[in-house]
């Protein structure tokens, strides 16, 4: 089958990451991922299912792989080598619509009893991810046994697949998995109705965070922060109260919750602050202001991925932060034990989530997708992703 495969180097991860990342470089002859012919993943037992992708999205998490950001941590996590993509929307071999919840979980290894945070319905958190039928993984397309949505077949255990109505669209579908981690870290977040709650970051996850606090834990007060006219103009269309630039946010924080602001040698602080913040950037600079401009006793909740970050832990010890992680999604305790791509699949058909989708781009213009994708802020564009009906068109 046709696919994008990403092989381990680190030779070639030091090159790419001494670049910068530039999509010149990490998409070069230089590049871990590879366009080619591989093997189609055999089932890994009687009950699992193939999976045809549709459309599947150039994650944030994907540019950090390819570009050398990623943290090492996630290495022995990881098989290789995989064929990237785990935002997928696709076809049974019946035809039915499906999307893919990707977490490799106790469920999907067959391993009985499962481990204590599966049992808790949080299969992101998995002690298994090294055991069971199939190699090492926490998600589909980062495991070498199960495909990706970066190929032409995948194949998932059926407590993984979503059906997908009729009313949603392939452009809207594939951002059911972002969003249904981003209902997920709303949850952690917990806002309450009085809160004043900022959103640090307005790519996927930035805007799909403000959709999921709008509809699950509405505050008195939600800001953004976006950079680009289009993430503003999304931001207030998915239930941001005020948008702001980063230079702005602490002069903005500052005035909706009567806050003091102080100025330090390298940035500001805030005396008083945001409730909660959701940072969805991931980088040192919105790591590092969002620990300032949350009040003493607030709750930061890191949604965007990470990679080995330097940020001052001062100002989380001083303050008393509640400084969590918001990784994938699971059985929602404060949604009475609903699981999060339920509740994903059940708002998304309000939110004309395809408005957030495209260009799309053919596996074999996959330069340009990863290009295209590194830039998308600037260039106006949320979500881009491959287009994997023409194959079969």
């Amino acid at each position: 089958m046709l696919a994008l495969q990403y092989s381990r180097s680190i030779p070639a991860f030091a090159i790419v990451k001494a670049a910068g990342g530039r999509p010149d470089v990490a998409t070069s002859a230089l590049s871990m991922l590879k366009l080619g012919d591989v093997p189609e993943p055999s089932l890994p037992t009687k009950d699992w299912v193939r999976v045809l992708p549709s459309v599947s999205g150039i994650c944030g998490s994907d540019l950090a792989a390819i570009g050398g950001h990623v943290s090492l941590y996630l290495d022995p996590l990881t098989s290789y080598p995989f064929v990237p993509g785990h935002e997928v929307v696709g076809v049974l071999d019946d035809g039915s619509r499906v999307v893919i919840e990707p977490a490799l979980g106790c469920i999907v290894r067959g391993i009985d009893p499962p481990c204590p945070r599966c049992a808790e319905g949080r299969p992101g958190l998995c002690y298994n991810v090294t055991e069971g039928p199939l190699e090492v993984g926490l998600q589909t397309g980062y495991c070498a046994d199960t495909g990706g949505g970066w190929g032409e077949v995948l194949v998932a255990h059926p407590s993984q697949v979503h059906p997908v109505a009729d009313s949603l669209s392939d452009e809207a579908a594939v951002l059911i998995e972002p969003f249904a981690c981003c209902i997920h870290a709303a949850l952690r977040g917990g806002a309450k109705k009085d809160d004043i709650v900022v959103v640090s970051g307005a790519g996927t996850i930035g805007l799909l965070t403000i959709a999921a606090v709008k509809l699950f834990t509405p505050p008195k007060c939600l800001i953004a922060i976006a950079k680009h006219p289009t993430q503003r103009d999304l931001a207030r269309k998915l239930g941001a109260d005020q948008v702001v630039a980063p230079a702005d946010v602490f002069q903005r924080v500052r005035f909706a919750t009567a806050a003091r602001r102080l100025e330090g040698v390298n940035r500001s602080l805030l005396l008083g602050g945001a409730d909660v913040t959701f940072e969805c950037v991931g980088r040192a600079d919105s790591l590092n202001d969002a620990v300032r401009f949350t009040r003493e006793g607030g709750t930061v909740v890191a949604v965007g991925m990470p990679g080995e970050e330097k940020v001052d832990w001062a100002p989380i010890w001083q303050r008393e932060l509640t400084v969590m992680g918001a990784y994938a999604y699971g059985t929602e305790a404060a949604r009475k034990g609903r699981r999060t791509f339920d509740l994903a699949l059940e708002a998304a058909p309000e939110m004309r989530l395809d408005e957030l989708t495209g260009p799309l781009f053919g596996l074999g213009e996959y330069r340009d997708a990863i290009a295209y994708a590194m830039s998308a802020g600037r260039l106006g564009a949320v979500k881009v992703a491959f287009d994997l009906r023409r194959l079969r068109a």
